[in-house]
């Protein structure tokens, strides 16, 4: 029996024909002479009726069970009026079942393949071929694939040229722990899976191609989180002879024709704001804000730097700031034990304590109130009203950016204070400074990467003797509900620049052109300016289907440990193989 549509796409427009439908067995109801079975594929779910006018097909349907396989050939007739279902497409009709065919049995499933189902997210994972049959999951990689769709629509539309560059590669020092693989054909040297395109992108606009664009897969061994796995996709762009604004006008109609194109929404991008890096900080205290939440951090340390409250007045004498947000409702809706958690929760970002007031009618409340009998100035830094709760962070300053960024989305989480009537707030994020000091390899690093230009009026702050620490990048980030969706710059494409921004990040001569030689090579043959960008697919498709986990939308993740339950990666590989690259392996537990 050939399918003649998708049992999900069945509705009014087929009455009285005959069609063919293929799927699996949703739900089966026997009553005896009459057997309903809900039939579900890719499009949807629709009912299969069988009774014993057609006695062959109702005798198959008695043998049918959850997940098994079918094919069944059936007229397409009204249902019942108490039978209608307004919930699903097919919700008129019904298929009354000529013939029926059982393809395939199935075990008894360790989970019910429905949404919304209360299972284990290992379990889910370890089946997650079953997992992927649920609407939900079949919605979200679909969202997935038409955001793909889109680009490429969009890209070549636009002049783009798609280019595959290496998976197998060489590695060098980007940032992240690169993935390596070992090389049979010369023991003891390794491949790198690349994080990025980045250096072989830049070298095609050596080439002449000033249009590139790719739909990459990347690598990066480092801890995950829910918006992080240890192989991603990014929508891979660069262009030449554009400059940043450029860049920015054509991402932004790139964009908009994704979210016309997946999500039927039309986005005004002349209303999509740029801030500064430092902007954003200030206002956030972060370079992603979400711009849904109206509230923002009130820089309080000129008002309480001469209080009694002693952690407030040493925090400021320390070169530290006192920062605030006021939660609107916040002090109806928070106890004292709502607080002491959040208080708790933020140790973990530097912080020492939470100090917090509520505004009331007759003024303010609190542990620490006793400490501002003059309390006008402080309500009016903060536009603090009746009803708010005041939270603070006091120290130095990132340790109060992280702590307030914190507490400002997770208040307006809890107390539905995301404005939903701007859905997808887009933002742009530029004047990035161009290192920035990391904790883990205690060094300072390039703040996007090591080929990204300086703004031309810093490029003195490379020479010798100057402080390039100060020097801020031609970089810009576009930022979507909180999240950084993508990241690019202008590039280096000058010899004397890049070689003097290698030495800032501590290469020696040698060391750069080992790490970076073929690179620097090529910048002796004439390089264009050049500049681009990576959005990530993954996050992109995440928030266009609504999911708080990439996982969501990717068909076969890792799970919180790097591991795959399913195929049980990574695992141990025999001997032989391990000898054939050369490699000893120790036990280890």
């Amino acid at each position: 029996m050939k399918r003649t549509t998708y049992a999900g796409l069945v509705d009014e427009k087929y009455l009285n024909q005959t069609v063919t439908l293929s799927g699996w067995v949703q739900k089966r109801r026997d009553f005896g002479d009459l057997i309903f079975v809900d039939l579900r594929d890719r499009e949807g779910i629709v009912q299969l009726t069988f009774n014993a006018t057609h006695a062959e097909a109702l005798a198959v349907a008695e043998n049918m069970r959850n997940e098994y396989v079918i094919s069944v050939t059936g007229q397409v007739v009204r249902r019942e009026v108490s039978q209608i279902n307004n919930k699903i497409h097919s919700g008129q009709i019904e298929i009354d079942v000529i013939e029926a065919e059982i393809l395939a049995t199935s075990k008894t499933p360790p989970f019910y393949i429905e949404d919304n189902v209360n299972a284990n997210e290992e379990l889910k994972l370890q089946y997650r071929y079953l997992d992927l049959r649920r609407p939900e999951m079949q919605k979200n990689l679909r969202i997935r694939s038409k955001i793909m769709s889109s680009a490429m629509n969009f890209m070549d539309q636009n002049d783009f040229i798609n280019i595959e560059t290496p998976i197998l590669a060489k590695s060098t020092p980007e940032g992240a722990r690169d993935y390596l693989v070992p090389s049979r054909i010369f023991p003891g040297s390794f491949y790198a899976l690349p994080q990025s395109p980045q250096l072989f992108k830049q070298l095609l606009m050596g080439s002449g191609f000033d249009r590139y664009f790719q739909i990459a897969r990347a690598f990066r061994d480092e801890d995950l989180r829910g918006d992080r796995q240890p192989e991603f996709t990014q929508m891979d762009v660069e262009t030449s002879f554009m400059s940043a604004e450029e860049i920015r006008e054509l991402v932004n109609a790139w964009v908009k024709a994704m979210m016309s194109d997946v999500v039927n929404f039309d986005l005004d991008t002349t209303k999509i704001p740029t801030l500064t890096w430092q902007e954003s900080m200030d206002r956030f205290g972060t370079d992603k804000p979400d711009l849904r939440i109206a509230y923002e951090l009130k820089d309080v340390s000129e008002t309480v730097k001469s209080s009694e409250f002693g952690v407030f007045a040493k925090a400021v004498e320390a070169g530290g700031v006192v920062k605030a947000i006021a939660v609107p409702g916040g002090a109806e809706n928070y106890s004292r034990k709502d607080i002491d958690k959040m208080a708790q929760y933020i140790e973990r970002f530097g912080a020492k304590g939470l100090a917090w007031l509520k505004v009331t009618d007759e003024g303010i409340s609190g542990p620490i109130a006793k400490f501002f009998p003059n309390h006008a100035a402080l309500l009016q830094v903060t536009g603090a009203k009746p009803g708010d709760l005041l939270l603070f962070g006091a120290g130095r300053n990132d340790i109060v950016a992280a702590t307030l960024d914190y507490l400002r989305r997770q208040t307006a989480k809890d107390l539905n204070l995301i404005d939903m009537t701007n859905p997808w707030a887009f933002a742009w994020i530029v004047d990035w400074p161009l290192f920035e000091y990391s904790e883990d390899f205690d060094r300072w690093i390039a703040a996007h990467h090591p080929f990204t230009m300086p703004n031309e009026e810093d490029l003195h702050y490379l020479d010798d003797g100057e402080d390039p620490h100060q020097a801020h990048a031609q970089s810009y980030d576009l930022v979507l509900n909180g999240y950084e969706l993508g990241s690019g710059s202008i590039r280096i494409h000058r010899m004397d620049i890049q070689e003097k921004m290698l030495k800032a990040l501590g290469f020696t001569p040698e060391a750069a052109h080992e790490a970076f030689g073929f690179l620097l090579e090529g910048m002796t043959f004439g390089f264009p300016p050049m500049g681009g960008i990576a959005l990530g697919l993954d996050r992109l498709a995440m928030l266009l289907a609504g999911q708080e986990n990439i996982r969501e939308v990717i068909a076969f993740p890792k799970n919180s440990r790097a591991t795959e339950p399913m195929t049980q990666a990574p695992t141990r590989v025999d001997h032989k193989q391990l000898n054939d690259l050369g490699l000893f392996v120790s036990d280890v537990e």
